[in-house]
């Protein structure tokens, strides 16, 4: 149950203080406000300015941002945008899948003790403005859930570098556990191969695993991105009974003129073409819900290049999402993870 300090022990004045609950926070990527223009300038100003994500140094790389990728690029990503919005609800596929998967595991986990609530890394809702409110709520324990399988310190460490960041300015610190990478869970893994079972009955040719890529130089650095993505693969691969040839790995999302890891995902969507085959499919295993790098880089973009270099159909199959093998693996991850504690 939620306590609160018995206020006759108290200073005159002083507010009420909340104890007893368990705070577990997801955190997906980011995700701008809107498709304008100055909403996606603020997201990728506040995206591309991580040293965590853009490794260079900031005298070197923030007048590259700031002269010319901020000038040039909001437009063209807000068009893209635009082409996946969710008119309905008036926000990104992003923010309203992440807000459902905490939601519906809220509803498996949650009691008086317990509070599901989800954040954003990048834009709203902030890390910073949940874990105020977790805080105000009771909680004096917290569960960090960075929402991606495959661990990298472009995404998982720069969520759990955010949450310290906010720890640093409270006098009442919680106490706090960080969820691990989950590429080789066996129930995320079960979750993948039954995603795929609509888009097999159209019989693809080839199946492409494409994961986000990254610098090749951070993977020389020791990030285990690279091996976790070829782990769900081998994974995902032996659950389906296919081989390398069927079932190859890619990278796709390149940004900038280093070089990334290969091959890239547009490069085997053309190889497929080229080879002749008419029908292919896509999944994306490093996304646990749909976004503008699944379903406009994939669906709609990398689908154009494959016909136009003469394939049929390319089909995108859908991320988790918040269907129920993915609400049940965030739920069986979190019950592990607040062990003693819920």
């Amino acid at each position: 149950m939620v306590t609160t300090v018995n206020e006759a022990a108290l200073p005159d004045g002083h507010p009420p203080v909340k104890t007893g609950r368990t705070g577990l926070l997801l955190v997906n990527l980011g995700t701008p406000d809107g498709t304008d223009a100055a909403s996606v300038r603020r997201y990728l100003k506040q995206f591309l300015s991580d040293p965590r994500v853009i490794d260079l140094p900031p005298l070197l790389w923030q007048p590259i941002l700031q002269g010319i990728i901020l000038n040039t690029r909001p437009k063209k990503t807000g068009e893209a945008y635009a082409k996946i919005w969710r008119t309905e609800s008036d926000e990104s596929p992003l923010r309203y899948y992440t807000r459902q998967q905490a939601e519906k595991v809220g509803e498996r986990l949650g009691s008086d003790r317990v509070i599901v609530d989800w954040a954003m890394r990048y834009g709203n809702p902030s890390i910073e403005s949940r874990l105020t409110a977790l805080r105000e709520q009771g909680c004096d324990r917290f569960v960090i859930f960075p929402l991606y399988p495959q661990y990298s310190a472009t995404t998982t460490a720069t969520v759990n570098d955010e949450v310290f960041r906010i720890l640093k300015g409270m006098n009442w610190q919680p106490a706090v556990r960080t969820v691990p990478a989950f590429h080789d869970h066996p129930r995320y893994i079960s979750a993948l191969a039954n995603s795929l079972s609509p888009a097999m009955e159209d019989r693809p040719e080839r199946v492409i695993l494409s994961y986000h890529g990254m610098p090749e130089r951070y993977f020389l650095a020791g990030d285990p991105y690279h091996c976790h993505c070829q782990k769900t693969s081998r994974l995902l691969r032996e659950r389906m009974g296919w081989d390398t040839d069927f079932a190859p790995i890619a990278f796709q999302s390149k940004f900038g003129r280093a070089k990334w890891i290969e091959p890239a995902t547009e490069d085997l969507v053309i190889k497929a073409a080229e080879d002749g085959l008419k029908h292919i499919a896509v999944i994306t295993p490093a996304f646990v819900s749909d976004c503008i790098e699944t379903l406009e880089e994939v669906g709609i973009g990398l689908a154009e290049t494959f016909t136009e270099h003469g394939g049929e159909t390319l089909t995108q199959v859908p991320c988790l999402n918040d269907n129920d093998d993915m609400i049940g693996l965030l739920e069986e991850i979190l019950r592990t993870e607040t062990a003693g504690w819920i």
